[in-house]
């Protein structure tokens, strides 16, 4: 097959991860921004449907352990394959979750695990995460559904892989608690414990980041401001780098002692900034379980 030159190379994503993960979720809505999908295509037929006619537009194409033919070799052969092939942007798209919210997700709806049908749902997730280990570490796009509600993976979703007219560089900013552990994917983690800290304020401890009042508490340590001050600075330079290189997303991670108050109000802060330079932003607060989206506005307005 040979690549027309004036015809853009198309995305070609492999979506896959553990069962109950959300990779119906996930298929669907790549196929509402644009892409042509097919789930659970045998791996062996591959090479058949992609190498006599270039793609015309993107495609995702939905792999896991269900498919008679599915390894993680083959899965990782196809990927290879997949790169040989011209006008194609290969990518493999990784549906990550933590066992005990995917026990939880088959308890509620009785199914049985496709690699434990005649035993408990514990054995075949720990089957599973065993065999995917490979894949999981070669994945470009690595999203964690374990606090995703449907509506937020889409999110998601769009975020990372809807076309872009202005800005070809996704952005997430999210903030966590350090109790819970550092969020999977991130590519620059802050730590935000240096900050005072509104929780030994009786007035302000059962509010969040988001509040005004939270905010001014913040901001007036006198730290906060040359601290977002040079983020900035850094993000000035480093995202348009990333993008040259062709970087195509950039998580930024905040952490506190909570994941409900610095790091909120810091996240937050820095999206909205961004926002202001014209970057897309989306905003994830992993332990209020709230996610959001700031268009980028263009400055000169």
């Amino acid at each position: 097959m040979t690549a027309n030159p004036r015809q853009p190379a198309q995305r070609l994503v492999l979506v896959t991860g553990p069962s109950g993960a959300g990779r119906s979720t996930a298929i669907r809505a790549l196929e509402d921004v644009g892409f042509e999908t097919i789930d659970n295509l045998p791996i062996g037929l591959l090479e058949r449907l992609l190498v006599n006619k270039p793609l015309e537009r993107p495609m995702a194409l939905g792999l896991d352990t269900r498919n008679r033919d599915f390894s993680p070799q083959s899965l990782l052969e196809a990927l290879a394959m997949m790169q040989d092939i011209p006008g194609t942007l290969p990518e493999l798209l990784y549906l990550d979750c933590e066992p005990a919210v995917l026990l939880r997700r088959y308890s509620e709806t009785r199914r049985r695990h496709p690699m434990a049908p005649a035993e408990s749902p514990r054995e075949g997730i720990e089957r599973e995460f065993s065999l995917l280990e490979a894949v999981r570490a070669r994945a470009d796009v690595l999203i964690d559904t374990s606090q995703l509600t449907p509506h937020e993976l889409r999110a998601a979703i769009e975020q990372w892989f809807a076309p872009a007219d202005e800005q070809s560089l996704a952005l997430t900013v999210q903030s966590f608690s350090y109790k819970r552990g550092l969020p999977q994917g991130a590519d620059l983690v802050f730590d935000c414990r240096f900050l005072r800290n509104p929780y030994w304020n009786p007035e302000l401890r059962h509010l969040d980041g988001s509040d005004d009042r939270v905010g001014d508490y913040v901001a007036k340590d006198e730290s906060f401001a040359p601290f977002i001050d040079r983020l900035l600075e850094l993000t000035d330079l480093l995202l348009p780098a990333y993008v040259s290189e062709g970087r195509s997303h950039l998580t930024i991670g905040f952490g506190c002692t909570g994941g409900q108050h610095r790091s909120v109000f810091a996240a937050e802060t820095l999206s909205r900034a961004l926002a202001l330079r014209g970057w897309r932003v989306s905003i994830r607060h992993r332990e209020l379980k709230r996610f959001a989206t700031l268009p980028g506005s263009d400055p000169a307005k």
